[in-house]
């Protein structure tokens, strides 16, 4: 496999990122006013050793079907046919790929991520040797359909609420390995990244506010490990850690609200005519507050009833299907005959 590069340290490979607007052509996304987010990006190293174990997974000790039929030195050329509608992703990780495997072979792109494609169109082409882009070829495909249907996916949601300022959000009900992968997806189909794990915002849910004895308990100790944390020596990054509240009815709204702690909060399983009277009744204490308090819809959310929620008023509608329920996009790795 390809040589390991000295200079692949602390690179970040993916700027994953919040789309205020975007407007669809008939070839592509065009994206307005993109703003960097500050999560942990998953750097070139990190990527490596995915890709590593994705080969070991893949080869182990040979593709013996190639090695059986395939002259080491002949080269070849294949392209990336799209065989399905919906928005790109993974390009940018099948350059890695395809470096990491053999650094000789060439790529030569025509699409970019966040391009919205038909069938027939050809992403890109690759040249090089051909037991190499036989190798490839299912890893590289593997990734940028499960990408592009997440982005594809992303996108769906997101269109259908463009114009009430409310964004999709996804949540951790990611793949296992993969979920720097999904969310910089679903940034490229339009979507917002959630937090990225358990390390990088203090969301209370209903467990939590079950084992600490209630919402002011556990609000209260939140905000309590936070100013320890900053006192400590973390300051920045715990004094602008968001802590959000799950919450299950009108009573641990105002006990919610009652506390003047959180940034968010989270609205479970509620009705659509329950989430407008929530809104009402929280925008109503932002008024005496003296500052806003972002509001999420979750649970339950399908693409039937994200408008409906979206008109309420809130700001945000988190989807685990983003991630967990969405159909790979269809597309093939096809050999060039000159």
């Amino acid at each position: 496999m390809g040589n390991e590069r000295s200079n692949i340290n602390n690179i970040s490979l993916f700027t994953l990122q919040i789309y205020d607007k975007i407007l669809i052509s008939a070839k592509k996304i065009v994206i307005l006013h993109p703003k960097s987010q500050t999560f942990n990006k998953m750097d070139k190293q990190e990527l490596r050793k995915l890709i590593a174990i994705w080969f070991e997974e893949d080869i182990r000790d040979g593709d013996h079907t190639s090695l059986s039929c395939i002259p080491p030195t002949q080269m070849g050329c294949q392209q990336l046919i799209i065989k399905d509608t919906g928005v790109l992703a993974g390009v940018e990780v099948a350059k890695e790929i395809i470096h990491y495997f053999d650094p000789d072979c060439r790529m030569e792109q025509f699409l970019h991520d966040g391009a919205l494609v038909k069938p027939g169109d050809v992403a890109f082409r690759v040249y090089g040797k051909e037991l190499s882009l036989l190798q490839i070829e299912r890893t590289m495909l593997n990734v940028m359909q499960r990408m592009s249907g997440v982005a594809t996916t992303a996108h769906r949601y997101q269109s259908l609420i463009e114009d009430t300022g409310c964004h999709v959000l996804d949540t951790r009900k990611t793949t296992p390995g993969l979920r720097y992968l999904e969310k910089e997806a679903v940034a490229i189909g339009g979507g917002m990244n959630h937090r990225i794990g358990l390390f990088d915002m203090i969301l209370l849910k209903d467990n939590h506010v079950d084992f600490a004895g209630g919402i002011t308990n556990a609000l209260t100790r939140a905000r309590d490990y936070c100013e320890k944390k900053a006192a400590e020596g973390q300051t920045e990054r715990f004094r602008n850690m968001k802590i959000e509240i799950e919450v299950r009815n009108f009573d641990e709204i105002q006990e919610a609200l009652a506390t003047n702690i959180p940034n968010r909060i989270m609205l479970d399983n509620f009705t659509p005519a329950k989430t407008k009277e929530a809104v009402a009744i929280i925008r109503q204490w932002e008024q005496s507050a003296g500052r806003h308090m972002e509001i999420e819809s979750s649970g339950g959310i399908t693409i039937d009833t994200i408008r409906d929620y979206a008109l309420c008023g809130v700001d945000f509608v988190s989807v685990g299907a983003l991630t967990h329920s969405y159909k790979s996009l269809d597309m093939s790795f096809k050999a060039v005959k000159e």
